[in-house]
């Protein structure tokens, strides 16, 4: 294989994947005219036939508990697949969907794969159980971490999202801030609010449980509890949403009630989703760097680092602001 690749001025891995007539290999067809022309003349596929070939271990599973409900796996798997294949390497992916029969099916198929490395992913920022795949494998875990860090992770570094929010809005002159979070029992959730109110305490503003409203991550969840913002006393001047889809419903019951955005509210939303874009005035908003995380997963996977005691790295990845238009000083 080396011969070929020397003949026909290419990378042992192109001929790899041009003479195993790999699926999706993105290679133009005169390099693969060359490589099969070369191969012909010093009779490569003679000698292949003579000799017993190994399993040659070309490929990284990806399995994900979810991929059509939210857009974070898709865009995990895409930027798995560009770092893989820029190794000359392929990706398969599999979907569970939660369901224990499939995850036991997955494990199986997975097993049987000649594979370099996994990476386990989930939709939800979570504790998982470990995954089940043999110890021979190295297996990295995306968005999801083990209590005892006994396999490496990579998740969101949501506190400190949490914090840059909301000190975002004390930078502009805002002591009145508000928080729609999501369910109490979800880390994204607990974290985020966590952050919100570290940043308030280092600017030293009381921390005020009226202003602390429960969400659901969906929009009625954002309109409805920016209704009850409004409706007290002492309204705040900023609300901090913990995701883009309470934000939405949030400019929908201020524009309910005559107020503009962000003349006499200011607003920051959570995960950067395309609608944040489309909001009108644009919305800051934080960025779940999903993309991010899924290339320092892969990194991961091919440094194959050791534990020490035991306990391997949790990485969290930063979550940047995106400021847009939605932030303003407060009137009063």
């Amino acid at each position: 294989m080396t011969d070929v690749a020397k003949a026909a001025g290419v990378s042992q891995t192109t001929v790899s994947l041009i003479l195993n007539n790999v699926a999706g290999a993105r290679l133009s067809a005169d390099t693969r005219q060359r490589v099969r022309q070369a191969a012909d003349e010093l009779g490569y596929d003679l000698v292949r036939r003579s000799v017993a070939r190994p399993k040659v271990n070309n490929t990284i599973g990806f399995v994900a508990d979810e991929i059509a409900t939210d857009p974070w796996s898709a865009q995990a798997l895409e930027a798995v697949h560009e770092q893989v294949w820029q190794n000359g390497l392929l990706v398969s992916a599999s979907f569970t969907k939660g369901d224990a029969d499939l995850e036991a099916a997955v494990r199986e198929q997975m097993a049987g794969l000649p594979l370099r490395g996994l990476i386990f992913a989930t939709i939800l920022t979570r504790r998982v159980t470990d995954p089940g795949f043999s110890r021979r494998l190295p297996v990295v875990l995306l968005n999801c971490y083990v209590a005892d860090n006994a396999l490496p992770s990579v998740v969101p570094g949501e506190l400190l999202g949490g914090y840059t929010a909301t000190r975002h809005l004390i930078r502009a002159g805002h002591q009145r801030i508000a928080h729609i979070h999501g369910q109490s029992w979800m880390d994204a959730s607990r974290d985020r609010l966590k952050g919100y109110r570290r940043a308030l305490s280092e600017a030293e503003i009381p921390f005020d449980p009226e202003l602390v409203r429960p969400g659901n991550w969906e929009t009625r969840a954002g309109y409805e509890q920016t209704l009850a913002l409004l409706a007290l006393e002492d309204r705040p001047t900023a609300i901090f949403c913990a995701n883009d889809l309470m934000a939405f419903g949030c400019y929908e019951a201020l524009a309910e009630n005559g107020l503009r955005v962000p003349d006499d509210m200011s607003v920051v939303g959570y995960d950067d989703r395309e609608i944040a874009r489309d909001l009108r005035p644009a919305l800051t908003t934080v960025l779940l760097p999903h993309a991010d995380m899924a290339a320092q997963a892969t990194e991961l996977l091919f440094d194959q680092i050791e534990p020490q005691n035991g306990r391997y790295p949790r990485l969290k990845v930063e979550c940047p602001l995106v400021e847009r238009s939605s932030v303003a000083p407060p009137r009063r």
